[in-house]
């Protein structure tokens, strides 16, 4: 069995308050040995990585990640890219993510029905590179929710499924449940990007969202939400959601809700949108007068209010920021985490944990991945300096002197182009 040898690193394990040095061995594709210490153990493998003035930590888990968004500006253009263009998209965002340093997503929506799983199953067969991935449905909405594009005069697909009514909650439930999908996701709310059903607007109703919910769990699937407005959140903690996205505008019984089923839910912020929009929107022509009008800034505070609360009350919080638009490119994902510390009052340490541990937890996978511990998946990260005390680095491609997935050294720092080999479509 081929073993890998990790020394002269501060290792960071996914739960500790900080890191400490040691070695770590990999056999196979899991970890073996975790040695603390900064005396260098003898009679192991000359398969040697050096990681001297680097701190070694669990992969990262990107929790609300949408690899079939594409740069998009407006929701309508994921409805005109032909099927097969979109899945090439798709993949060349995938390996842009595990170029970054997400060993796992957690899919919150496919833009299409099969691109997803049609990606999971790529990469598990090892025909794309990626990360370990949990599929998503596309977004489950109803007539005027988000996601619904259509006008009088003209069909315009999006993102979107539409169903009205508990029936066709059902019919569409059991498609996403035929199509193979790991995660069944639904628009509870609106948005502040619909223009007829803002944020705090609940198109969804409750006989529709349960339905949808009773299908999904009788299938063992996992069901995302996406749920700004306070009704929405107490919709989704009621029916059984399991993980709830943004709660911008959770009122105070909406957070007793949260916290009274912590252990059973995980929520998301989904932040890097409301941010890039609100600071950085103008290099897309979202100016700040535009942003004003929709409700941004309002939202922006909301979100970092909300977030606050939800930190001293112990709820898990999962990374993932909406990145895939135009104001969000994908491969900022790993701002999230430094939005974190900023904005919501988190320490590094907690911020890590957030993209490590609690993202393993949201995944299924607590008992294998998100720390760096003897038996768990070699999902590894290699990162020049103190990334325990400065979360940042973790957004320079150039601080990842490795990226190990699976116990394969996918970035390996001892090649001079550390590029495995696989589907590259485009210069990242």
């Amino acid at each position: 069995m081929t073993q890998t040898v990790i020394q002269g690193a501060m290792i960071w394990n996914g739960v500790a308050d900080a890191a400490v040095p040691g070695t770590v061995v990999v056999e196979g594709n899991r970890i073996a040995k975790v040695i603390e210490g900064t005396d260098v153990p003898s009679g192991l493998s000359d398969n040697l990585i050096d990681g001297t003035g680097m701190t070694l930590m669990p992969g990262m888990v990107e929790g609300h990640c949408h690899p079939s968004f594409t740069g998009i500006s407006e929701p309508t253009e994921l409805g005109q890219l032909c099927p097969e263009r979109h899945m090439l998209l798709t993949a060349q965002n995938l390996r842009l993510l595990l170029s970054h340093g997400f060993t796992s997503i957690f899919e919150a929506a496919s833009a299409k029905p099969m691109l997803g799983v049609t990606a999971r199953d790529a990469i598990n067969e090892g025909l794309i590179d990626g990360p370990r991935m949990m599929a998503g449905s596309p977004e489950v909405t109803t007539t005027a929710g988000l996601g619904d594009e259509r006008k009088r005069h003209i069909y315009q697909e999006s993102f979107g499924l539409v169903a009205d009514g508990p029936d066709e909650m059902r019919r569409v439930a059991r498609e996403c449940v035929r199509d193979g999908v790991d995660i069944m996701k639904i628009n509870i709310s609106g948005d502040e990007f619909v223009s007829h059903a803002r944020a705090e607007i609940t198109p969804t109703e409750d006989e529709e969202l349960a339905a949808f919910v009773k299908v999904a769990h009788a299938f063992d699937k996992m069901v995302a939400a996406h749920a700004r407005s306070s009704k929405s959140v107490k919709m989704a903690v009621r029916h059984g959601v399991d993980c709830i996205y943004h709660c911008d505008f959770a009122d105070e019984e909406a957070l007793d809700m949260l916290e009274g089923a912590k252990d059973r839910i995980f929520v998301g912020p989904a932040f890097g949108l409301v941010h890039n929009s609100t600071r950085e929107g103008d290099v897309v022509g979202l100016t700040r007068e535009v942003a004003e009008s929709m409700g941004l800034f309002r939202k922006f505070e909301a979100t970092c209010a909300t977030y606050h609360e939800i930190r001293k009350r112990g709820v898990r919080v999962v990374v993932g920021g909406d990145y895939g638009f135009s104001v969000t490119p994908m491969g900022q994902n790993a701002r999230d985490i430094e939005h974190f510390v900023r904005y919501f009052g988190y320490s590094p340490v907690e911020a890590l944990r957030c993209a490590t541990h609690v993202g393993a937890e949201l995944m299924g996978r607590s008992g294998e991945l998100g720390q760096i511990k003897e038996g768990y998946l070699a999902d590894l990260l290699l990162v020049r300096g103190d990334v325990v005390q400065d979360v940042s680095l973790l957004q320079k491609q150039d601080n990842l002197a490795m990226i190990m997935k699976d116990g394969s050294a996918w970035k390996d720092p001892r090649q001079s182009d550390p590029r495995s080999p696989g589907l590259i479509l485009a210069a990242e």
